[in-house]
């Protein structure tokens, strides 16, 4: 009885955590916004963040705009202290969106050569010649529920190009495999019968 119920509450913190931590972390926005304008409406803060975010980057889109930013990303990039977590949330957000996007090549990795066993990644670097590693490739290994991964060197005849969106893959790999691919897993106790 009490495994049973034990049970019960994991299954039921599996379920709660992801929006329950979603829904706080929007909470803690929209409050942290609105005390920060002095203006006695809920939301407003947040509405004017949404709207100062959109307009610059309306800005930024043009020459003028286009120029200001890499001056200052300059700028930025020559001072001590913020150098390094400056360029690294820079290009960590190009990574995923923008024109110079990284993870848009998924694939899979023969991590022992001649096994079938495949670990799933993103090609990073395609020449690393720089480091007297011609035949390899740089690639990502995203972690499962968690915003770390690890960058491999890997030779290029372990390396297969998967023709998946990079997307689906990326959200597959994050999940553990539970979500992504559009493939939904089967419940437990079907998977249970089937073995």
């Amino acid at each position: 009885m009490t495994k049973t119920l034990l049970g019960y509450f994991w299954r039921g913190c599996l379920v709660l955590a992801p929006v329950s931590i979603t829904l706080y972390i929007a909470w803690l926005v929209f409050t942290t916004i609105d005390r920060i304008l002095p203006v006695g409406v809920p939301g407003v803060g947040f509405v004017l963040t949404l709207v100062l975010i959109t307009l610059v980057g309306f800005l930024t889109s043009n020459v003028i705009g286009k120029a200001v930013v890499r001056e200052t990303e300059k700028w930025l990039a020559r001072v001590p202290l913020v150098k390094l977590p400056y360029t690294s949330i820079r290009d960590l957000v190009g990574a995923f969106v923008g024109d110079k996007k990284k993870f848009d090549r998924p694939v899979a990795v023969a991590i022992v050569p001649g096994s079938k066993t495949r670990a799933l990644g993103f090609v990073t670097r395609e020449s690393l010649a720089q480091i007297e590693m011609r035949d390899c490739l740089a690639v990502y290994f995203p972690q499962s529920y968690n915003f770390a991964g690890n960058v491999l060197v890997v030779p290029k005849d372990q390396v297969e190009t998967l023709s998946a969106n990079s997307t689906d893959v990326m959200a597959f790999i994050v999940s553990g495999g539970v979500s992504g691919l559009g493939i939904e897993p089967a419940p437990l106790s079907t998977r249970a019968g089937k073995s």
